[in-house]
């Protein structure tokens, strides 16, 4: 697996279960692949993948059935949602809108363009194919 040098690699496989929680890979309640298995998926050391797992636990994305694994929380996908959201509309969006600003996009060719993604998104579903692979 291929990791970006600028965020740490536990968030960045916390980040790929997560996509798989959000796509219903692992629903509420189902179990998830164990630490081991997804350190050797993703070719880290154990401890990395642990700590991606303490993480989520800790977001309330996971929980652990001690001598079981780890379960998918029932509200996972919706926290995931919220989280995402969050992030986007305090990081992301303010750096985009300060972009269009720049180059004088204004709001109407905004949302025609919007518009014009979100048909050809809906011509092929299948071209999001962003999720990590373990």
């Amino acid at each position: 697996m291929a990791f970006q040098s600028n965020k740490p690699i536990y968030l960045q496989i916390a980040d790929g279960l997560m996509d798989h929680i959000q796509a219903g890979r692992y629903p509420a309640d189902d179990r998830i692949p164990s630490v081991r298995e997804t350190a050797a998926a993703a070719q880290v050391n154990v401890n990395t993948a642990m700590r991606a797992y303490e993480q989520l636990e800790r977001d309330g994305i996971i929980y652990n059935r001690r001598g079981i694994g780890y379960f998918t929380a029932p509200d996972a996908a919706a926290r995931i949602t919220a989280r995402r959201a969050e992030e986007f509309f305090t990081g992301e969006l303010d750096y985009l809108f300060s972009r269009l600003s720049q180059i004088g996009m204004n709001s109407s060719e905004l949302q025609q363009r919007y518009e014009s993604f979100l048909e050809q998104k809906a011509q092929c579903p299948s071209s999001d194919s962003s999720a990590p692979s373990y």
